[in-house]
């Protein structure tokens, strides 16, 4: 039961940046004139794309789970000190905890690991 409940886990955690990557190559130029907007260089883009699109595939693989977990949560906590630290818009800073909240979902995963059903286990790490 608690290795359907880690894959669960890492389905519901990966979901949103499978998305949101995916989304971020649809519109690309609005995504990258946002980031600039707010300090970001959007040279980063193509680096923020593989982020999201592949840490969200080994998470949902269970391949590199840890490191993957690992970088999402500090892609998360970068992403919601930088866009959405902003104490006088409450949506914003419903945004801001949000991150913060999957990134302790992503440190749990970090410690704990993928599970039987991933990659991971058939490797052996």
């Amino acid at each position: 039961m608690n290795n359907a409940i880690v894959l669960l886990a890492r389905l519901l955690l990966a979901h949103i940046f499978l998305l949101a990557g995916l989304s971020k190559i649809s519109g690309y130029a609005a995504t990258q004139g946002y980031m600039e907007s707010m300090g970001v260089p959007g040279a980063l883009l193509p680096l923020v794309i593989l982020l999201e699109v592949g840490g969200s595939l080994a998470l949902i693989l269970g391949f590199m789970t840890r490191w993957a977990a690992l970088a999402l949560a500090g892609f998360c906590v970068a992403a919601a000190l930088i866009f959405h630290l902003k104490p006088d818009d409450q949506m914003q800073m419903i945004m801001l905890m949000k991150n913060l909240a999957l990134a302790g979902g992503f440190l749990l995963l970090y410690v704990q690991g993928a599970g039987a059903y991933s990659l991971d286990a058939k490797r052996g790490h």
